[in-house]
């Protein structure tokens, strides 16, 4: 195979989109990255004035690039991480493989029809990454020069991820939306794409909804409160309540050590764990039930939840194994305290002439909530953006056909009948970043020949199995691709590579210490 005439189109140039290019570049292929936007780093290049890393930065780091030694907090400012990315793409010369202000309108699969590529029994028919039939056709929007381009590559990366460009907006009856209100509706992504003095300028003063209780609501929540006050104090409007963490536990201990090594695995079942693992971890349950209180009890402390009725139902466990742990922002429960956030609790809302109607209180005597504006923090549709950039209506169905927010892989990387193509960066985790490189490794030595697939009979299953393991564990919250079992699913890539799943020295150490970037440094380059 001539690598150097393979050529890798990747969609994206955030973290994920560097990452692949990297990768397909150190084993000798031609990668091309369309990027939308005039610069790397993704979510990252503009964020709230306020966001910070939510992962500490020992374990949001790429493997071969340490943070510099300047960069001494925990959990970096925006700017810090932005930079950090920048000078990642620049130390490893990447920047001359990527077409800025190219938007990705489309791609089609040709060569092969879809009733052939439905008939494979493997993975592109011979289970191999590449064909001498089939290619990608990549249409391209050149912004620059407002020019249409099509470009022929022999593999796609997809790296578009899940958290920009297609908001979630909720469903409103008919004449109940934000048309109805006579203030501002704005979504986060809106907000956060202002200029920090105009985002300001944009909240002062006034009466303001915030609508969501993640991460960026709970930003702009704070950023709200700061710049008015009492005098105009910012409403949460949430739907449940959410074990979001602290940076650290009592006694400084960090999340990682409880939730990141080898022992807390162990506690919980995993796909193919097979019987003595299995039986180990019926043994052990009765430990991670402990865990879990544990951490719900100082979460509960530390945040005075009970106090403002803000305790959730659902274990700290089952919040975890969805991947919807958010990180608090510091003195946010200060702030409720003192009266400049105001928390309300609602399955659902509707818009009215001079604000919001609360679920459960629309009566004719009802008072609506006032307000000059509401922000819609409420996410991003990543499936859609995904689902979208297919031109065949075949592909675009095997996520329609799949649950909420997921969109089904093998090895969380690879549609078993989609060929010659491969998606980074949608799956979310502790550490989207570490889990990214782990998946672009995987992704270049199948791309090199390292190994080859299963059958796509044995790929399928594997994904209902593992489907089957987060809609256990997660429970309700089961609604979104999330790498649960950081380990256990490195350990599943490392065994496809050829390198040994266990990376620690020592007993104690590989059951205790967390698992972390610098862990997975490639066999090629510690040696």
């Amino acid at each position: 195979m001539e690598k150097i005439n393979k050529q890798i189109g990747i969609i994206g140039a955030g973290i994920s989109g560097l990452l692949a290019c990297k990768y397909m570049l150190s084993k000798g292929f031609n990668p091309i990255v369309f990027e939308a936007r005039s610069d790397v780093g993704g979510v990252w290049i503009k964020t709230i004035a306020s966001t910070k890393l939510q992962t500490p930065k020992t374990m949001y780091q790429f493997s071969d690039f340490p943070w510099p030694s300047s960069v001494t907090e925990n959990f970096p400012a925006q700017h810090k991480v932005f930079d950090y990315i920048q000078s990642y793409a620049q130390h490893f010369d990447l920047i001359k493989h990527i077409r800025f202000n190219t938007k990705v309108v489309s791609i089609e699969y040709e060569g092969v029809s879809d009733k052939e590529i439905q008939s494979y029994s493997f993975w592109n028919g011979n289970g191999q990454p590449f064909s001498f039939k089939g290619k990608w056709k990549i249409v391209v929007d050149n912004t620059e020069n407002n020019s249409i381009e099509v470009h022929k590559v022999d593999f796609v990366i997809l790296c578009v991820g899940r958290y920009c460009d297609v908001p979630n907006i909720p469903e409103f009856p008919p004449k109940k939306g934000p048309e109805a209100f006579h203030g501002k509706v704005i979504h986060s992504m809106d907000y956060a794409a202002m200029d920090y003095e105009s985002a300001a300028n944009f909240v002062k003063g006034k009466q303001v909804i915030v609508v969501g209780f993640q991460k960026s609501a709970l930003d702009i929540a704070m950023e709200c409160s700061a710049a008015n006050g009492l005098k105009n104090p910012c409403t949460v409007l949430y739907r449940t309540e959410q074990w979001n963490v602290p940076a650290n536990l009592p006694w400084g201990l960090p999340l990682t050590c409880l939730c990141l090594n080898r022992f807390s695995e162990l506690l919980v079942h995993k796909p193919g764990e097979g019987f003595l693992r299995s039986l180990l971890a019926t043994m052990l349950s009765p430990l991670r039930w402990t865990f879990s209180k544990f951490v719900e009890s100082q979460i509960n402390k530390m945040h005075r939840l009970a106090k403002y009725g803000m305790v959730p139902k659902h274990d700290f466990s089952q919040q975890i194994s969805s991947c919807l742990i958010a990180t608090v922002p510091e003195k946010f429960y200060d702030r409720v305290e003192e009266g400049s956030i105001i928390l309300k609790k609602s399955q659902s809302f509707s818009f009215c002439e001079e604000g919001i109607l609360v679920d459960g209180e629309h009566t004719s005597t009802t008072t609506p909530l006032k307000t000059d504006v509401v922000i819609l923090a409420t996410g991003f549709r990543g499936d859609q953006k995904l689902r979208d950039i297919f031109v065949s209506q075949v592909f675009q169905d095997y996520k329609q056909g799949s649950s909420d927010e997921t969109f089904p892989l093998y090895r969380e990387i690879v549609h078993p009948r989609i060929p010659q193509l491969a998606v980074i960066g949608f799956s979310e985790s502790f550490s989207n970043l570490h889990t990214s490189e782990m998946k672009c490794q995987w992704l270049a030595e199948l791309l090199d020949g390292t190994f080859k697939l299963p059958s796509i009979k044995e790929m399928e299953n594997d994904m209902v199995e593992w489907d089957e393991y987060l809609k256990r564990s997660s429970g309700e919250h089961y609604r979104r691709s999330c790498i649960a079992l950081p380990i256990w699913y490195n350990d599943q890539l490392c065994k496809d590579m050829g390198w040994n799943p266990k990376r620690k020295k020592g007993f104690f150490a590989e059951l205790f210490e967390p698992y972390g970037p610098l862990d997975y440094v490639s066999p090629s380059r510690s040696n």
